[in-house]
């Protein structure tokens, strides 16, 4: 019995030695590495936005679906206290991660430095590799990071979450996850260096984009740039009463998931941010401020010769070498014809100064205030009183001057709503908002019915049952090194309907289609395509016979 007793305080007695020594052995001699390593990952979680808001796409019954979410990721990154021979770990590293050994060198040996992002987002074959070495200093872990389920959809709307320029943190770059960084970011502690999370998740971001509406316009756009090999593109959809944006798509797009293997260049938006001279399209918009000032009428009439010459200058119409002059004709067929000969006829019963006056009141040269960051702008500047008149007759069917697709979205939804020129906007927590009124409901009216009549007249963008109206342009793109034009063009049509109560209005853009084709051969059909497709999903009345 003594026996067992006295084997048994040897047995607790060792046990005991072994616990205490296992203490000294974390505590003393470990401690730093542990503590090392523990400060790295604290460190390192301030990179990680796992509470970022989720930003989420809608459909016509309002059904959410998560546009950019987070998503669990491997992550690998080395803590330089913990390494014992930098050149060496740098030379096991430097093909699996290809960075440079000198730079993963220099890395390791800065004993300041808490940690060192090796890879992110780290695909299963690296994460295996990095495992393997079984590196002092060298952790791979999991976190939570930014991931976008549609992959290229939406991608210059939505834009994307990378490294801010300290590297230390990251945030929204581009699209609404800039322009809304703030809301979507969780909250930070501003009152140390390492801007640590203190918990509170960003907010969630519904959009006004309907999914449906959003993935048909790129399929729609995507086959337009193929068949042409347009080197850009663009379809816009809104409500033209409230200024609802339902899709923003441009080409070509890029992986949101991916964003680091393409130029910057391509993050851009080209609805918001790119100008151009949009053509014949602009004649709406002339006629507009015709008829809103009293100067003509949509039956008013003119002498066309198909040709006229102002400060040396001649301005033809598009169709004089196969037709010649049209003669008298109304300025709804002028329209219907889109002659430019009577758009400057138009712009010269105002005068310049009425003509100039209205295009601002439209909005052309102005921000319309979208929720995206680094809107453009178009340009009026040739319209000034140093110019020649031959300055404001170009202008009246849209060449020398410029505007962004979203400007003239909103100048033509102003003719498609009654006149008032609404904000467009993407967030859908966001209210309605009158910019001003533009021209009178009557005005708006009459040059609708102008629109219907040139849809009719050309057919191609016509659908049976339904008043659309709509206006094509094709533009030639200038040369800006040698000035004068190239003999490239840009292609616009802009429409909407049911003209009785517009549910929808369409924006198709493409750059330079090959074999400079007409407008009504490449982006009419487009429209027309994506109207029947929105008038079936949404089960749009009939409002023709």
């Amino acid at each position: 019995m003594v026996i067992r007793f006295r084997l048994l305080i040897i047995i607790l007695f060792i046990g005991y030695a072994a616990l205490l020594f296992h203490l000294y052995d974390l505590q003393i001699v470990k401690g730093k590495q542990y503590l090392a390593r523990a400060e790295s990952q604290y460190l390192a979680s301030s990179f990680i936005n796992s509470k970022r808001g989720i930003i989420y796409f809608t459909d016509r019954d309002n059904n959410p679906f998560p546009a950019a979410l987070n998503k669990n990721f491997p992550i690998a990154y080395a803590v330089p206290k913990l390494i014992f021979d930098a050149k060496e770990t740098a030379n096991m590293l430097s093909g699996i991660i290809d960075v440079p050994v000198a730079e993963l060198e220099k890395s390791f040996s800065n004993k300041k430095n808490s940690y060192k992002i090796l890879a992110k987002k780290a695909g299963a074959d690296v994460v295996k590799k990095i495992s393997d070495l079984d590196m002092n200093g060298i952790v791979v872990d999991s976190e939570l990071a930014r991931f976008y389920p549609s992959g290229k959809l939406a991608s210059h709307l939505l834009g994307f979450v990378g490294p801010d320029e300290d590297s230390i943190v990251e945030s929204g770059h581009y699209g609404v996850e800039e322009f809304y960084n703030s809301e979507l970011s969780p909250r930070t502690d501003l009152s140390t260096s390492t801007r640590s999370l203190i918990g509170e998740t960003g907010a969630d971001l519904f959009l006004t984009i309907d999914l449906n509406i959003q993935s048909e316009s790129e399929k729609i756009l995507n086959k337009l740039m193929e068949t042409y090999k347009a080197t850009e593109g663009t379809i816009l959809v809104a409500d033209p009463s409230t200024g609802r944006i339902l899709g923003m798509a441009s080409a070509p797009s890029f992986d949101l998931n991916e964003y680091q293997n393409y130029p910057l260049s391509i993050f851009i938006n080209p609805a918001t941010q790119h100008t151009y001279e949009p053509g014949s399209v602009f004649k709406v918009l002339t006629m507009a401020a015709g008829i809103d000032s009293g100067k003509i009428t949509p039956q008013t009439k003119y002498v066309d010769t198909g040709q006229l010459k102002i400060n040396g200058r001649t301005i033809q119409n598009f169709d004089f070498k196969k037709f010649g002059p049209h003669g008298k004709i109304t300025m709804t067929e002028v329209i219907e014809q889109s002659l430019n000969t009577g758009a400057v006829f138009a712009e010269q019963q105002m005068g310049r100064d009425i003509f100039l006056k209205y295009l601002k009141r439209f909005g052309v040269d102005e921000k319309t205030g979208i929720d995206v960051p680094a809107e453009g702008r178009g340009n009026l500047k040739r319209l000034n009183p140093k110019e020649k008149d031959i300055a404001f007759a170009t202008a009246s069917y849209g060449q020398g001057v410029s505007v962004t697709p979203i400007e003239l979205l909103s100048a033509v939804s102003a003719i498609a709503n009654g006149g008032n020129l609404m904000r467009p906007y993407v967030n859908s927590a966001l209210l309605p908002k009158l910019v001003r009124r533009v021209v009178t409901e009557k005005t708006a009216m009459d040059v609708t019915g102008m629109m219907i009549s040139a849809v009719n007249k050309a057919e191609v963008g016509k659908i049976n049952g339904y008043n659309i109206a709509g206006k094509s342009g094709t533009a030639y793109v200038p040369d800006f090194k040698d000035g004068g034009y190239t003999e490239d063009v840009i292609n616009t049509y802009v429409g909407f309907g049911p003209a009785s109560n517009p549910k929808f209005i369409i924006l198709v853009k493409i750059d330079k289609p090959i074999g400079a084709p007409l407008a009504g051969v490449t982006v009419v059909p487009a429209f027309r395509d994506l109207a029947q497709f929105i008038i079936n999903y949404y089960s749009i009345a009939p409002d023709a016979l």
